[in-house]
């Protein structure tokens, strides 16, 4: 008889910065017989996701759902609102950053890049400095990521706002809010942005799949003008459909479910509780970082991220080969690094369905594997991270108690 090879005893450790782990309920709900597309009971469901998405999004406007990644949805935020050689403002936060420039290339546009080092998020100033520069006007839109997934910055949406405001610059602003939403606050209408780019895997607690666009009316009356190539994508028919509850092709049905429940779960906790939990996971995961003497690939502290750290590790030690270690010893997955860091640095993803247990214990494995890689660092990481979140919790209560 064959040997089959060990079970892995106990759940997996997954600490990438997504797809995220999927709670039960979510399973549950996704777990159903597959409903006519076309029928009352799907028109019923799909404008529950439709007006449950706008919630998260913090937008009173249309919220576009694609069976689609992210990648998608950067898709269809350019196609839908730009033509053939318009000029576009980037900024350089990270790979991610710099994948969707490459689109913006692929697809006919002329983006213009910011540059950096990869170790800060977008700078307000740099890009309110290129509008003014920008006589014409001929720069049609400016793009960030709100929270830059490889990197683990966090760009301050509404400073970015007032920078295109300051100019006096008439600009589309799109931002990606991939690793950020549901997770960090985020205010579509507030922070006056035209389009965001949402994905289901990471904050929403959902597979891989689903994607989304939240429209302003300036974005929707730029669609009108836009001249770029788009079918799949269109927001016209979309919207059109959407209003009677349907969409212009077959759906991803269980995803609806699943999301309709999501968000539910989301405003169970309360959004500002989920915020807060973030933060509080992050800064727990900093503190470990600090104890252990290794430094945190951000170098801005203002711009720390709710739900991703990259650690880089010491000179001559590879990170791709930490990751592998620890993988194969302790069932953790860490994520990966890009471009000119790559295999220096390994990212701890602390979003979505996860806790203050759930953390320490992966703070726990992190500790163990960098000392059975050899590398250099201090002990007390992990219990820098339960003091932390021990004096958080003990706050309120002392508070309340005095």
């Amino acid at each position: 008889m064959a040997q089959n090879s060990a079970r892995n005893v106990g759940r997996h450790f997954l600490q990438i910065p997504g797809p995220t782990p999927i709670p039960d309920r979510v399973l549950r709900a996704m777990d159903t017989p597959i409903i006519d597309h076309r029928g009352p009971e799907f028109a019923k469901l799909a404008k529950r996701a439709l007006e449950a998405i706008k919630t998260i999004f913090k937008t009173t406007n249309p919220v576009i759902i694609y069976t689609a990644t992210g990648t998608g949805a950067w898709e269809g935020a350019l196609v839908n609102t730009l033509s053939p050689g318009d000029r576009v403002l980037m900024v350089e936060t990270g790979q991610f950053a710099a994948l969707w420039k490459k689109m913006a290339e692929r697809i006919g546009l002329k983006p213009e890049f910011i540059t950096s080092d990869w170790r800060q998020g977008a700078d307000a100033k740099a890009i309110e400095a290129k509008l003014r520069e920008d006589k014409g006007k001929e720069i049609k839109a400016v793009c960030v990521l709100h929270n830059e997934t490889s990197t683990g910055a966090l760009t301050p949406i509404a400073e970015i706002r007032k920078a295109i405001d300051a100019a006096g610059h008439p600009a589309l602003f799109m931002v990606d809010t991939i690793s950020s939403l549901a997770s960090a606050d985020y205010r579509h209408d507030e922070w006056g942005v035209d389009v965001s780019v949402g994905g289901a895997q990471k904050g929403l607690m959902l597979p891989p799949g689903m994607s989304f666009n939240a429209i302003s009316d300036k974005a929707i009356a730029a669609n009108k003008t836009a001249m770029l190539p788009r079918s799949f994508f269109a927001w016209d028919d979309m919207l059109a459909m959407n209003k009677i509850g349907f969409f212009p092709y077959t759906p991803a049905t269980q995803m609806l479910h699943g999301l309709v429940t999501g968000v539910e779960m989301l405003h169970e906790e309360g959004l500002d509780n989920v915020f807060a939990r973030h933060e509080r996971l992050a800064e727990a995961t900093r503190r470990a970082v600090a104890a252990w003497g290794l430094e945190n690939l951000n170098k801005n502290a203002k711009q720390y991220s709710p739900t991703i750290t990259a650690i880089l590790l010491p000179e001559g030690h590879d990170a791709d080969k930490f990751r592998g270690l620890a993988l194969e010893t302790f069932n953790i997955a860490y994520g990966a690094s890009f471009g000119a860091y790559s295999g220096k640095y390994f990212r701890i993803g602390h979003l979505g369905d996860i806790n203050d247990g759930t953390l320490i214990g992966a703070l726990g494995i992190t500790e163990m594997a960098l000392g059975l890689a050899g590398i250099p660092h201090k002990k007390g990481g992990v219990q820098a991270a339960m003091d932390y979140i021990a004096s958080v919790h003990a706050g309120p209560k002392r508070a309340a108690a005095e």
